[in-house]
């Protein structure tokens, strides 16, 4: 082989490999094809936490939350999503003025997030359940609650069930 040739050659293999290293795909890209990613914030995405009561009485109240991105408008931007599941909660109106549950998220000193559960329609005790897809903050430090309501006053209440961000696996 002519010495112009292998030259050649090895100038293309050092190209591509700074091509590779340069144009990794994006951690939005990764998550719509369903690879985990450690993004900056330190969480592997996507990633679910147990959600444990507040009141160490509540022996069975429990919740998980799923976090993970979602891209809902292409060609926008993926966004974080926050599910949350919740079981075993006692009536809200047990707490005093309070008739509902709601998602509540936030990042302290910094932002939060709020979004209504709604009740599954089980005749005892009904699972409560929703979802908040626009976050686009970075989630470090983050903390995940299910939070008593009033719906008629839009008055938010204690946390019932509650987990750290850091949690998150």
């Amino acid at each position: 082989m002519k010495a112009g040739h292998l030259v050649f050659l090895m100038l293309m293999f050092s190209l591509m490999a700074i091509f590779v290293v340069t144009f990794e795909k994006p951690p939005e890209v990764q998550a719509l094809i369903g690879e985990k990613d450690k993004s900056s914030n330190g969480i592997k995405e996507p990633c679910s936490l147990v959600l444990e009561p507040v009141d160490k009485k509540l022996k069975n109240a429990k919740g998980v939350a799923l976090v993970y991105k979602v891209q809902l408008n292409p060609p926008s931007f993926a966004r974080t999503n926050i599910s949350i599941l919740a079981v075993h909660l006692p009536e809200p109106s047990s707490y005093g003025d309070y008739d509902s549950y709601e998602g509540f998220a936030y990042i302290p000193e910094e932002i939060s997030w709020r979004f209504k559960l709604y009740p599954t329609p089980e005749e005892y005790s009904p699972s409560w359940a929703g979802r908040f897809d626009l976050i686009t903050a970075d989630m470090k430090n983050a903390v995940v609650q299910v939070r008593l309501s009033n719906t008629k006053t839009d008055k938010l209440g204690p946390s019932v069930l509650t987990n750290t961000i850091s949690n998150c696996n």
